[in-house]
């Protein structure tokens, strides 16, 4: 499959894992809460993608099997291209054991509702979560 980087929603209860983006000049959506993933690198699959990525990120290692969710998505940057969201489960044990890295102003486990209605969240993040959130619900 062609596609350029993989996301997810990582739920905890009724939260899910955010990040701060950075706020750099030239950064697509500076500033904005947004969710753990990236660009692919080489011949990577969609998990692997995204695993090295929350891996770079927030230093949490998941087996591929957490990510039960799956959606192909035009990509947020070239829309003649698709990314591969993700949704999955995270547990509390490692939330505590989160170690942020060196992208982003830092990170939060914010309740659903909160990042759906958020002001300053990357808006197209907020639709992706709450598809995967109201097709949750309804399991």
């Amino acid at each position: 499959m062609d596609f350029v980087g993989a996301k997810a929603a990582l739920f905890c209860g009724g939260s899910v894992l955010t990040c701060l983006r950075d706020d750099r000049p030239g950064l697509p959506w500076p500033g904005l809460w947004d969710l753990p993933g990236g660009g692919r690198e080489a011949h990577e699959t969609p998990e692997a993608c995204f695993l090295r990525e929350l891996g770079e990120e927030f230093g949490l290692h998941l087996p591929p099997a957490r990510l039960v969710w799956r959606r192909v998505f035009p990509s947020m940057l070239d829309a003649t291209r698709n990314s591969v969201f993700f949704g999955g489960l995270v547990t509390k044990d490692e939330v505590s054991a989160i170690r942020f890295g060196d992208e982003g102003q830092g990170w939060e486990l914010m309740p659903v509702e909160m990042f759906l209605g958020h002001p300053k969240a990357v808006p197209e993040m907020q639709r992706r979560v709450g598809i995967v959130w109201a097709e949750w619900q309804g399991r």
